[in-house]
């Protein structure tokens, strides 16, 4: 796999989180209404871990 990020994107769009704005490099702040918080996605996800943990801040369960 070249990388987890688009599989990402669609689970959180699919939870209604959404992006907020650019943030530094290829970066981009989502915000999630499951944490009620803001969060990071990295625009080239190459580890599963990473993508879990991205998933653990918008307070989804684990899919990689």
């Amino acid at each position: 796999m070249d990388s987890y990020t688009p599989e990402l994107m669609q689970l959180l769009r699919l939870a209604g989180c959404y992006r907020l704005r650019n943030g530094k490099g290829d970066h981009s702040i989502w915000f999630s209404p499951v944490s009620d918080r803001p969060f990071v996605v990295d625009n080239k996800i190459k580890s599963r871990h990473t993508a879990n943990a991205v998933l653990k801040q918008a307070g989804l369960p684990k899919a990689f």
